[in-house]
């Protein structure tokens, strides 16, 4: 048979088509990231809802400033039955620290403080705090003079000394107990309770998580002149148009909310008889409190990423933000090759937290396990929320190795 060079190239042409056409399919890659390789997360998140661990889920991925992943999975309210949308509203608790600590460096940036001033000259019962002798005694224990006074970058980088109540001494308990189950009218109503205990250790001298950001709540609304959540809603929420993020939820979106669910003494995923309020909220707290869905939290994450713009509209300079993810800490933080800046955990050695990612990336999580976290060097955001109580770290480390393992450029 004669080699006829006519046939042959077209079916050259339409092997390379297929070859590409399949491999289209099976490998498609956006934003640098492969949907094949993203798709151990997904069954990782299926799998953890199949065994009982979480009610659902909802996960989002953005790098280089396009969506890449936004899902919703199993269920909002395993008594309903209710399935789980991507604009489910989750009580995100600690992860409302970082839109705080935001808030609070925008003043900063107005030139109402500097980082390096005493508490006290803003809030005069700072003056005098005492440190505990012994955390394992009580509030009612021995105490001692502070050395030096608390200043702001000791609340933002929680080294003040303060608690938040859930380290487990008789101190950390009595913490627990003035700040969340008395009741409190407002925030500074609540400070100032947080105020009658002694301190867990002396300003500076050690990382100690703690309820420092409700200090910088009621700081918010001196130096603004407004309350805490209108300066929320006015200056970042609608800035950045994060519409589904407040203290509260209107009564119209109340369908969305996503409830907290716990294991009982079996082991069984439960719906918990201890949800939050949807309305009717006043404290402004800057530990926690504040309601958002994925993707509005998305939304603020990618402002951070931007150095603190987006879509033309400027919250933050770039040298605040550079400030803010920078360890401030030194190593009094307790994370494997990690520090702890203004609001956020930082990472420095990446080699050393034995994850995937890059140094510098800064992140936080929230005790109904909301996670997030960002890689400036990858251009990279990752979000998942789900609303199981209590905290888990297992999430954010899987979050990190199933997301950032699917980078391919």
């Amino acid at each position: 048979m004669k080699f006829n060079k006519s046939l042959f190239a077209y079916l050259l042409l339409v092997v390379l088509f297929t070859t590409n056409a399949f491999s289209q399919v099976t490998d498609k890659v956006v934003a640098g990231m492969s949907v094949e390789r993203l798709s151990s997360y997904e069954n990782y998140i299926k799998s953890a809802i199949e065994a009982g661990e979480i009610p659902g889920a909802v996960s989002m991925i953005m790098r280089d400033g396009e969506l890449v992943h936004h899902k919703a999975f199993g269920l909002s309210n395993i008594n309903t039955k209710t399935l789980m949308t991507t604009d489910g509203r989750f009580y995100i608790q600690s992860m409302t620290k970082p839109i705080i600590t935001v808030a609070f460096m925008m003043l900063y940036e107005e030139g109402h403080f500097l980082l390096t001033d005493p508490v006290s000259k803003y809030i005069p019962a700072f003056k005098d705090l005492k440190v505990a002798k012994s955390v394992a005694v009580g509030k009612d224990g021995e105490t001692e003079p502070m050395k030096k006074e608390v200043t702001i970058a000791n609340l933002l980088s929680h080294t003040a000394g303060l608690s938040h109540g859930l380290g487990g001494t008789v101190l950390d308990r009595d913490y627990a107990m003035t700040m969340y189950y008395q009741q409190h009218k407002t925030i500074e109503d609540r400070m100032n309770a947080m105020l009658t205990l002694p301190l867990m250790g002396q300003p500076g001298e050690q990382w100690y998580y703690s309820a420092a950001p409700d200090v910088v709540s009621v700081l918010i609304e001196k130096f603004s002149g407004m309350s805490t959540a209108d300066f929320l809603q006015k200056r970042i929420f609608d800035v950045l148009e994060m519409k589904h993020t407040g203290y509260n939820i209107p009564k119209a979106e109340q369908a969305s909310m996503v409830y907290v669910h716990n294991k009982n003494k079996a082991g069984e995923l439960e719906y918990s008889t201890n949800q939050p309020k949807m309305e009717s909220n006043t404290i402004w707290s800057g530990v926690n409190g504040l309601y958002a869905t994925a993707a509005d939290y998305m939304t603020f994450c990618q402002m951070l990423l931007n150095k603190g713009e987006l879509n033309g509209k400027r919250l933050l300079s770039r040298k605040t933000v550079e400030l803010m993810t920078m360890n401030h800490v030194g190593d009094l933080y307790n994370g494997a090759g990690e520090g702890f800046g203004l609001g956020f955990a930082v990472v420095e050695n990446v080699a050393e937290t034995k994850l995937l990612g890059s140094e510098g990336i800064f992140y936080w999580s929230g005790a109904n396990n909301t996670h997030f976290f960002i890689d400036p060097k990858e251009n990279l955001i990752a979000v998942f929320m789900t609303q199981l109580a209590p905290y888990d770290g297992e999430y954010h480390k899987k979050l990190r190795q199933h997301v950032i393992q699917a980078v391919v450029d």
